[in-house]
């Protein structure tokens, strides 16, 4: 009998490239909806930069979308039992220079 036909039929083969396996670092996600989609565009914003590009945009059907949100929320349970609450942003003072030199207008 052939090997395919004794794999499990719901079994799913992922392959990844480098460039994506490489990943794009966000640290905004403008999120909008219609009746059939959710298109999530994630967004690396440097301050004193005044302009900043979506790094990659994912859209979701409504389903997916609800899909996604839980596992998300499964995940970040997971991790916190692990390492601990994470906070909000709003709960912690994040310097906006980075760093680096002062913009100016």
């Amino acid at each position: 009998m052939d090997q395919q036909q004794n794999a499990n039929p719901n079994q799913l083969n992922i392959e990844i490239t480098e460039e994506v396996a490489e990943g794009s670092y966000a640290n905004l996600a403008i999120i909008t909806h219609s009746h059939a989609e959710f298109v999530i565009d994630f967004v690396n914003v440097m301050p004193g930069t005044p302009k900043s590009k979506v790094k990659s945009r994912i859209i979701f059907t409504p389903q997916h979308a609800k899909r996604f949100m839980k596992a998300l929320t499964e995940n970040i349970q997971r991790f916190e039992a692990a390492n601990g609450s994470i906070r909000d942003l709003e709960e912690m003072q994040i310097p906006l220079s980075f760093g680096g030199p002062t913009a100016q207008a």
